[in-house]
C-alpha cells in the first residue's frame, strides 16, 4: 500500500510534535508519557497505519518547520502559514486556537490596536505561526525574536518589553502564576492547527485530509480536547 511506503517510509511513522503549544502536545509531570491532541491523532492514525510511532519532540513550530527538508520526520502539527506553504502540503485544520498579547499590569496598551505603535518592542517565538503573522502585518511595532515559546516568556519577564505575543490560552495560564501582567481583550489572530508533510510525499496528503475531516466528524478530536483540559481550543470546522 502506497500510503504506508510514503507516510513511514522506514517501517516507523515518525511524528514531530511541537511540545512548546501546550494547547496541543504536553508530557505528564510525573511519569514523562506524551499526551494531547496532536500525540492522540498521531497515535490514532500510525494505529491505522499498523505501524509504530516514533514522536519526534519540538520546543517551537519554527524548528519543525525548519526540519521538513531534513528528513527528521514524515508527519507534522502547526499552523496553517502561507510562506510554510511553498515546503509542505496542509490538511484542514483539526483545531483552532487564538493569538494574543500580554503586557505588564501598569502599561498604558489597553487594546489590541494600541499594539502597533512606534517603539512597542514584542517578544515572540521566533518563527511561530503568530511570528510569520505579524511580521507581514505590523507596520510601526517592532518583534523581538526568542528561539521557542518558553524563551519568549522568559525574555519578555527579564528584558522588561512592552508586549508578549503567543498562544492566548498560554498567555492567560502565565499571567495567573503571574499576577504583575495581565492579557489584553480579543486576539489579533486565529491560527488554524493542521496537520502537514514534505511536498515530496504530496500523494499521501488527501489520505491525511480525509483522516483530519473523520476525526473532527466522530468526535476524536473534541474528546481529546476535553481530556487535556483545553477549554480556549475549539475543533475546527468542517472543511469546504
Amino acid at each position: 500500500m502506497y500510503i504506508v511506503n510514503e507516510l513511514a517510509p522506514n517501517g516507523t511513522l515518525r511524528a514531530a510534535i511541537n511540545f512548546g503549544n501546550g494547547a496541543l502536545a504536553h508530557k505528564d509531570p510525573q511519569t514523562g508519557e506524551a499526551g494531547g491532541v496532536s500525540v492522540e491523532l498521531a497515535r490514532e492514525l500510525a494505529w491505522r497505519l499498523k505501524v509504530p510511532l516514533d514522536i519526534v519532540p519540538y520546543d517551537a513550530a519554527g524548528k519543525v518547520t525548519a526540519d521538513v527538508k531534513n528528513n527528521r520526520w514524515d508527519i507534522a502539527f502547526f499552523a496553517i502559514d502561507p510562506e510554510r506553504g511553498e515546503d509542505v502540503a496542509y490538511t484542514a485544520p483539526y483545531v483552532i486556537i487564538e493569538g494574543g498579547y500580554a503586557v505588564p499590569a501598569a502599561s498604558p496598551i489597553k487594546s489590541i490596536e494600541e499594539v502597533d505603535r512606534a517603539g512597542v518592542r514584542i517578544a515572540v517565538s521566533n518563527r511561530s505561526a503568530y511570528d510569520l503573522y505579524l511580521s507581514r502585518a505590523l507596520k510601526q511595532a517592532e518583534l523581538v525574536r526568542a528561539p521557542s515559546p518558553q524563551a519568549s516568556f522568559e525574555m519578555f519577564a527579564k528584558d522588561g518589553l512592552p508586549v508578549l505575543a503567543g498562544v492566548k490560552a498560554a498567555l492567560v495560564e502565565w499571567a495567573k502564576k503571574n499576577p504583575g501582567y495581565r492579557v489584553l481583550d480579543g486576539r489579533f489572530m486565529i491560527i488554524e492547527q493542521a496537520m502537514a508533510l514534505p511536498k515530496d510525499r504530496e500523494r499521501s496528503i488527501e489520505y491525511l485530509r480525509k483522516f483530519v475531516e473523520e476525526q473532527k466528524a466522530n468526535g476524536f478530536v473534541a474528546a481529546s480536547l476535553a481530556r487535556s483540559g483545553q477549554k480556549d481550543a475549539v475543533v475546527a470546522p468542517p472543511a469546504k
